[in-house]
């Protein structure tokens, strides 16, 4: 009896083939079932002992505190092919079963709960799909279409069940539609390097020995068993939240030592690039991001106040009063404003807006590293370098200045990664399903971003098909189905949101960017301002502004990349990169393209997309940013090859080429300037007494792109008041065509005149009945006059006016308007 009795140690293993089948039961408290189940195990295997040959049952006594282990013992002594191993504490299942299968010899190993719940004769057919399949396991599947499920579980159990399954499939094992039956066959060698690797202790070890075999590419095979319910289980309700508490281990533990580092250094340089911000968190102002950082901070601070007093998130009043601000029309990021509304709440909306640019960037920049080290590279630090090129790219780097939309793209590479599978055509329902998810989330984050996205694919797409027409072919059909799938998923979730955008209050048919909104080619041969080699004053002449530097890739790195093609030319993918950069490249000019150093000027191609639907709003100069991600493959293509092989002294020049092509564009720190305080008009809500319900405050001159620190106030001081006015896309005349700030009047018009020039127009009874409309179509409650250039000049228009001199309150001019109530 000795023997067969262990004190949980394994014994060594023997060598494969030892024995036919080992049988491994976790136990714990199972006294009334134990010795049932263990007499029809084996009379099961004693019936046909040709197909069995030597076998051996071991039975895991998890730290029972009843008659389990003795009842073990009683069957050892009785046969010894039954073994015993013991365990002084309950560790959970997973401990358990490491300890049985580590101590197992069988060629197969069954894993079988004590109860039974799968009869025991199951395995006959188990057996014969292992043999015949090649099958690394096969698993009894209780979802499976043609299972008997005999005694079914109470409903709010069977809820709990097929739910947790689901969120298994798609977090961990997707394609296996019941991970926790406890009935599965694996091979015997296959199953004990599994568990060997295996780390958890609880009911998740199923999740983590199936993705193990997925890994290891063994097949896994589902079939279907008998199942019944078996009282006194001991899976609680609670145990279903354990398991995807340790499935979030499982994913962690999957994380390289080398992942976690590189990751780590993309945050580590977002915090550098955004250092001036974190410094001053209640002053900081990012100097070139105009006035886009007062209004992402009212972005994000007024869709925290829709949440908290639940309203629509879609739209507001509180600027652009009274006909208000269509949301979803200006790129309010909900699916980052609505999650980080407690952190908007509790810290203010500059905290959430610094959070975004350094995370949004970091973030990025691991979703490509993931990308690129899954399906591009096998050497991670090609990976990393390709990725960080991706994400801190010149053209990356002027959008951080000023638009988190185009710097928070950690999706498209994760709907980059889906479309493929889709190309694949291994799961075409689930990725189709999972690919309109994304899609529809990312739709929340930044819709030009998107349609950017699916610009370059397409592009790289037609590329691709031309230089490998036999791939194409074979992913056309898969991939077709999976974006139709992926269309019936997304749309539902955008239809409403979008039909808001575009139909809604506030929806608007254009956006007027003005002229020269294309790169010109010396762009892309030139040094971004942010660059190490750049300059402010230089750059500022090839761009409409800093945050639409979006070629200046400079000409060491574009000389790299052109010898990097032509060297690695007989690669599809190689060639495809090329021509997608390049039709990128080109699309970027814009309409009219001026030949450098001439006055030739030539139609181009943007001129076909340029009134299309959608396209009619993108600033083209943009498309140059499908070329980030072009690059950044061929860079880490080129790196994976270096680091790889190759003669040293070759791999030495490799590697010293490329770092000195990307040294002048790296990026510098963003500088920061101090931001106007707030009013004490306003932090002391003084404004009150002179605003009735339904009005608005009125500044001199209006809110506006040119000057928007009026939504600082709001958004600092928790939205006391509506704004006439402010700095958002809205309808402009009869076509609704979208202006940048509300639609200007005489009276706007004539304060900016004044703040501008310093001169006063001669004010008469027209200029003043003119102002009074304006004022009563804006609902003015009060006119208010901050300390500023040409404030003399302001304050005198003004006066002019209202024939009122105003009167100074909390450190502004105030003029009541009773009048207009």
């Amino acid at each position: 009896m000795s023997a067969a009795v262990d004190t949980g140690v394994p014994e060594p293993e023997a060598p494969s083939g030892g024995r036919g089948l080992s049988v491994v039961l976790p136990a714990y408290n199972e006294e009334a079932r134990l010795r049932p189940t263990l007499d029809a195990i084996r009379a099961h295997l004693l019936a046909d002992p040709g197909r069995w040959g030597e076998w051996e049952m071991i039975v895991v006594d998890d730290g029972s505190t009843d008659g389990t282990a003795r009842i073990a013992r009683e069957a050892a002594a009785a046969d010894p092919r039954v073994r015993l191993i013991t365990s002084p504490v309950n560790r959970g299942k997973g401990h358990a079963l490491r300890q049985g299968v580590l101590a197992s010899r069988g060629r197969q190993v069954l894993l079988s709960d004590a109860d039974l719940a799968t009869p025991i004769d199951e395995l006959d057919h188990l057996h014969q799909r292992l043999a015949a399949d090649g099958a690394g396991a096969v698993i009894g599947s209780r979802a499976h279409p043609e299972s008997r499920i005999e005694v079914h579980q109470w409903r709010v159990r069977e809820w709990l069940g097929r739910t947790g399954n689901r969120l298994i499939r798609l977090v961990a094992v997707p394609g296996i539609r019941d991970t926790q039956c406890g009935f599965k066959l694996f091979d015997g060698d296959r199953a004990r390097a599994a568990f060997a690797d295996s780390r958890l202790d609880g009911w998740g070890i199923d999740v983590e020995i199936l993705r193990y075999f997925r890994r290891a590419d063994w097949p896994v095979t589902e079939v279907p068993v008998r199942w019944s319910h078996v009282s006194g289980s001991k899976v609680r309700p609670l145990d279903y939240a354990r398991v995807l508490v340790e499935l979030v281990r499982l994913r962690t533990r999957a994380l390289r030592p080398a992942d976690l580092m590189v990751t780590g250094l993309f945050l580590l340089a977002s915090f550098v690039l955004y250092q001036g911000l974190w410094a001053d968190l209640d002053r900081g102002y990012l100097a070139d991001s105009g006035q886009d950082q007062n209004q992402w901070e009212w972005f994000f601070a007024v869709t925290a106040d829709n949440v908290v007093h639940l309203r629509n998130p879609l739209f507001t009043t509180f600027q652009g009063a009274p006909d208000g601000v269509n949301l979803m029309g200006n790129t309010v990021m909900l699916g980052v404003s609505v999650p980080l509304t407690p952190v908007t709440l509790l810290f203010g909306p500059t905290v959430t807006w610094a959070l975004v640019l350094t995370l949004g960037l970091a973030a990025t920049a691991a979703s490509w590293y993931w990308l690129f080290a899954r399906r591009l590279v096998s050497h991670r630090g090609a990976a990393a370098l390709g990725a960080a090129f991706a994400a801190f790219a010149p053209p990356m780097i002027s959008h951080g200045n000023a638009h988190p939309n185009f710097l928070l793209l950690f999706m498209i590479p994760l709907i980059t990664d889906r479309a493929l599978r889709l190309c694949e055509g291994r799961d075409v329902v689930r990725d189709g399903v999972l690919l309109g998810l994304f899609a529809a989330y990312q739709v929340f984050l930044g819709e030009e971003p998107l349609l950017l996205a699916a610009m370059g694919m397409l592009l790289f797409a037609l590329a691709y098909a031309l230089v490998r027409p036999d791939v194409a072919r074979r992913a056309l059909r898969p991939l077709l189905t999976g974006l139709g799938v992926a269309l019936l998923v997304c749309l539902p979730i955008v239809a409403f949101p979008l039909s808001w955008q575009f139909f809604g209050p506030g929806s608007y048919s254009n956006v007027l960017h003005g002229d020269n909104t294309g790169n010109g080619p010396r762009a892309f041969l030139e040094f971004a301002g942010r660059s190490l080699l750049g300059s402010d004053e230089r750059a500022d002449r090839f761009a409409l502004n800093r945050t639409e530097q979006n070629a200046f890739f400079g000409w060491p790195l574009v000389s790299l990349s052109v010898a990097i093609v032509i060297r690695l030319w007989r690669r599809p993918l190689v060639r495809a990169l090329a021509a997608t950069a390049v039709a990128a490249a080109l699309l970027s000019l814009g309409e009219k393209i001026r030949l450098p150093y001439t006055d030739v000027v030539l139609p181009g191609p943007w001129r076909a997309l340029a009134d299309a639907p959608l396209f009619e709003a993108v600033i083209e100069s943009r498309v140059a940013l499908i070329c980030v991600p072009a690059l950044a493959v061929l860079l880490a293509l080129t790196a994976d090859r270096l680091l790889l092989g190759g003669d040293r002294l070759f791999r030495a020049a490799g590697l010293t080429a490329i770092a000195l092509a990307l040294l002048p564009v790296l990026p510098t720190p963003y500088p920061v300037r101090e931001r106007p305080k707030v009013p004490a008009f306003i932090t002391q809500a003084l404004y009150r007494p002179y605003l009735a319900r339904g009005e608005s405050l009125v500044t001199v001159p209006l809110p506006s792109p040119a000057g928007a620190d009026a939504l600082h106030w709001q958004s600092s001081t928790g939205f006391g008041f509506s704004l006439a006015g402010g700095y958002f896309v809205g309808p402009w005349g009869p076509d609704r065509l979208g202006i940048y700030g509300s639609s200007p009047t005489h009276t706007s018009n004539l304060l900016t005149d004044v703040r501008h020039t310093g001169r006063i127009p001669d004010i008469g009874p027209a200029l003043q009945e003119q102002a009074r409309l304006d004022l009563k179509s804006w609902h003015a409650g009060a006119v208010i006059l901050l300390p500023q250039h040409n404030d003399r000049a302001l304050r005198a228009a003004v006066t002019a006016l209202l024939s009122d001199p105003g009167e100074r309150v909390g450190g502004v001019w105030v003029w009541d308007l009773p009048e207009t109530r």
